[in-house]
């Protein structure tokens, strides 16, 4: 078939096939998978440029430079076929071949260097050809005004009347209009309008992951009669890629800009300030640059060519969200109407009457999650095709197959976008884990800090905060934070912080995680309803599983019949359930290298669950977080959790949880050091079994409303640095014994609103630094305050501060800050 396009064939129709052939050969050939994800990769970065040529050499006549690089793809084409037929234990042929492969990967970065090259030069000759032509046009028309007599007025006649030609196109920087059907962007349109129009906005960035609609919004928004009534023809568009060269973007502006000639310059900087130059003089009216495709690393080529003039715009769109510039607009997926009438423009003829069930319509529109690229391409790859594929396309989905192993195209342009985790490991390794949790599903950010800290040994909990930063710049996750606070974040409070992610993200990651044969893979996440396992599950004899994180998501049917599986590797472990009683399978015994244990439960009440007593058995188990589930007395055990560091207890019912019972809890726990209790609405008190654990750090109990009373022993945990108490509504009063936490740098009380004073032993808390009082402006404040000498901070509201500003000219080191919280409902419509 390669040699067929050999001659007079386009550049990118070959160029098409061998990208297409490297995907479908990295989902099918196991051997060479790592070397085809490589050359993918390499072919992805190249492709922009290939387009570039293509479309220059059409109007230059030199598509016969082409020859070399056309044969070059036609043997790369060659040589991946013949690898996807090599046997999976032919290693003597492999070795050879990804010996080729590599080579051939090597020949391509050569050449890109020289199409870089090549068409740099190109560019200079049709500028330098356009020159030459305008200065014979000019002197042409002072000729022929010599040769009338008719003097300077005939001169200028003349030569203003003649119409110069344009020069070729070399890469048009006017803006391209969108090509098919634009539909969902009324409101993107509306606010980027707004922030275009805006003073002192200089940068905006449109951020959303591959195949949202970026660029098709930002053609759409150049069409717009009030945007281009504004800008007129100062709009200049620019195809950034994952691989820019500023060189050759400066010249084409330039040449945009004045066709009379693009001056020599002998760096970057002296082409940028050419650039200034030229813009200064369009500076009369506002200017739009838009730099479409920007990636990560890239940012420095923004702030390059921003220049201060008075109405100046730099729009800019990626995959990343760049937060230092001036606005950020986060592209969302499109809702169900508006992804319907996409999908029915790529799915049916014009003027035909779908004859497709409704039903199935809805559900292959559904499996698209509102992304754009998702529903052009499934659309039209059923567009004619009879009933029987549609139906065939729902029993995949049903089956828990995703578009992505169908689809090439879209998993190709998806699998893009983590091109540039390649070399940061741990990221991609962060990212991977996501799909350890269901669906739509809203993952807390404490849950991911448990397991990146445990599972990849980070220093503390900020290192994994730092990771879900940098997975949400890329847009690979939503990070939503509900109650946005500075003051908590910076002493590692991350109970509002949530992780929303686009399923087919998700989906991405579950992909990548089944590339590899099941007791090779790092991770396995596995859903179960009813009886239906996974075949290897079932095997007699079944091969050890190699994975360090396993997930089980189970759904309202499964029976609870586990059968058993070999996976001591694992070091965490996630259980996803949603009955109201849940059986812990028995096979967990066997996880030895057990660091991380999360259960949670996606119903409406808390689940009663059995085989609880198997959690003692756990002995490297490090950090346990519950979720809706009744949780036993945690003092019965005869074992011991000596490696436990952390328990978490989310929407539990835990009125008995920490009772007196046969042995001290402090035998059972001899290492724990923080426990965080949230929205746990059963706890009226505290038990007094949990004031044996002396060696805690942090206990956190929030958003426990009908919490009345903590007990006089907690006075004994004379090693607590942090003591949260957020949101308690019915707490009355704090003992007088907290006067006993010499340690205690932390404390917060805010929104307790039914605390009316402080005890006096408030002044024995002598290594207090930082205090949160907001909501607590009927508590009074009882002279011993002047005792905290080492206090630096209080959060209060604005009633409260009046009352600490009393106490400032004995407490120097004070700072009274009165923050205002932004409370976040905007991600309350996902789960509606």
């Amino acid at each position: 078939m390669a040699a067929n396009f050999i001659g007079g064939a386009a550049l990118g129709a070959i160029f098409g096939e061998l990208l297409r052939t490297v995907v479908e050969a990295h989902k099918t050939a196991a051997m060479f998978r790592d070397t085809f994800k490589e050359l993918q990769s390499t072919l992805l970065s190249i492709e922009p440029l290939i387009k570039e040529i293509e479309s220059f050499n059409k109007v230059s006549d030199k598509e016969h430079e082409t020859k070399q690089l056309l044969e070059i793809i036609d043997n790369g084409l060659r040589l991946v076929s013949k690898c996807c037929k090599i046997h999976r234990w032919d290693y003597f042929r492999k070795a050879y071949h990804v010996k080729k492969l590599n080579g051939f990967k090597k020949s391509l970065d050569r050449l890109y260097k020289i199409m870089q090259a090549q068409l740099m030069r190109d560019v200079k000759e049709v500028l330098f050809e356009t020159k030459e032509i305008g200065l014979g046009i000019r002197s042409l028309g002072l000729k022929e005004g010599s040769s009338k007599g008719n003097g300077a007025s005939s001169e200028a006649s003349d030569v203003g009347s003649f119409k110069f030609p344009e020069p070729p196109d070399v890469g048009s920087f006017k803006v391209p209009e969108p090509r098919g059907e634009v539909v969902g962007f009324e409101e993107p349109l509306k606010e980027l309008k707004m922030k275009l129009f805006k003073d002192g906005v200089s940068v905006i960035v449109v951020s959303a992951p591959g195949g949202s609609g970026k660029t098709t919004l930002v053609k759409q928004l150049c069409q717009d009669e009030e945007v281009r009534g504004k800008f007129e023809h100062n709009i200049f568009y620019v195809t950034v890629s994952k691989t820019p060269n500023l060189e050759v973007i400066l010249q084409r502006l330039l040449h945009v800009i004045d066709h009379s000639g693009v001056p020599e310059f002998q760096s970057e900087e002296d082409g940028l300030n050419h650039l200034e130059c030229k813009l200064r003089h369009l500076a009369l009216s506002p200017i739009l640059l838009i730099l479409d495709d920007v990636w990560s690393g890239s940012e420095s080529l923004v702030d390059k060519l921003k220049f201060k003039f008075p109405d100046y715009k730099i729009l800019v769109t990626s995959r990343f969200a760049f937060r230092r510039f001036d606005f950020t607009y986060c592209l969302k997926p499109l809702n169900n109407d508006d992804a319907r009438t996409l999908f029915r423009h790529c799915a049916f003829l014009q003027d035909e009457t779908p004859c497709i069930p409704e039903e199935i319509e809805n559900q292959v529109i559904e499996s698209c999650k509102g992304l754009p690229l998702a529903l052009e391409v499934v659309g039209r790859s059923l567009c004619g095709q009879p009933v029987a594929m549609w139906r065939k396309r729902v029993k995949q989905h049903a089956k828990g197959l995703s578009i992505l192993h169908s689809d090439a195209v879209l998993l190709a342009h998806l699998q893009s976008s983590l091109d540039t985790l390649d070399s940061q490991a741990a990221i991609m390794d962060c990212y991977l884990d996501l799909g350890s949790f269901p669906e739509d599903h809203r993952i807390p950010a404490t849950a991911l800090i448990d397991m990146w800290v445990e599972q990849y040994e980070l220093d503390e909990d900020d290192d994994a905060i730092d990771n879900l930063h940098e997975l949400s710049d890329r847009n690979l996750v939503n990070l939503v934070v509900t109650r946005k606070d500075d003051e908590r974040e910076a002493d590692g409070c991350y109970n509002d912080h949530f992780v929303m992610q686009h399923d087919l993200l998700r989906e991405l990651a579950i992909y990548q995680n089944g590339l590899d044969p099941i007791d090779k893979r790092k991770r396995i996440m596995v859903e179960l309803s009813e009886n239906n396992f996974p075949n290897w599950w079932l095997e007699e004899k079944q091969q050890p599983l190699g994975a360090r994180l396993l997930s089980i998501s189970t759904d309202e049917t499964f029976s609870f019949n586990w059968g058993c599986i070999q996976a001591a590797e694992v070091e965490v472990l996630v259980l996803n359930f949603r009955t109201k009683n849940y059986i812990l399978p028995v096979f967990m015994a066997e996880m030895e290298k057990l660091k991380v244990l999360i259960v949670m439960n996606d119903g409406i009440y808390p689940a009663e669950v059995g085989n609880f007593p198997l959690l003692y058995s756990l002995s490297s188990l490090k950090r346990i977080r519950l979720e809706k589930v009744s949780v036993p007395s945690l003092e019965t055990s005869s074992l011991h959790l000596k490696n436990l560091r952390k328990i978490s207890l989310v929407m539990c019912n835990i009125s008995g949880a920490f009772k007196k019972g046969t042995n001290k809890m402090s035998d059972i726990f001899p290492n724990l050091l923080e426990i965080d209790i949230d929205y746990c609405d059963d706890m009226v008190e505290l038990g007094d079994g949990l004031c044996d654990l002396v060696q805690l750090m942090k206990l956190s109990i929030t958003n426990c409303h009908k919490l009345r009373t903590l007990p006089e022993g907690i006075g004994k945990l004379v090693n607590l640095d942090v003591l949260r108490l957020t949101s308690c509504t019915e707490l009355m009063t704090l003992p007088e014994t907290i006067g006993c936490l010499s340690k205690l740098t932390i404390l917060d009380i805010s929104d307790c609103l039914s605390i009316l004073g402080m005890p006096d032993q408030i002044g024995e808390l002598h290594s207090l630094k930082k205090l949160y009082m907001r909501g607590c402006s009927g508590c009074n404040l009882p002279p011993t305050i002047t005792k905290l000498q080492h206090l630096k901070y209080v959060i209060c509201d604005e009633e409260t501060a009046y009352e600490w500003e009393s106490f400032q000219s004995s407490l120097t080191n004070l700072s009274i800050r009165v923050d205002k919280e932004d409370i976040n409902l905007k991600w309350l419509h996902t789960f509606s």
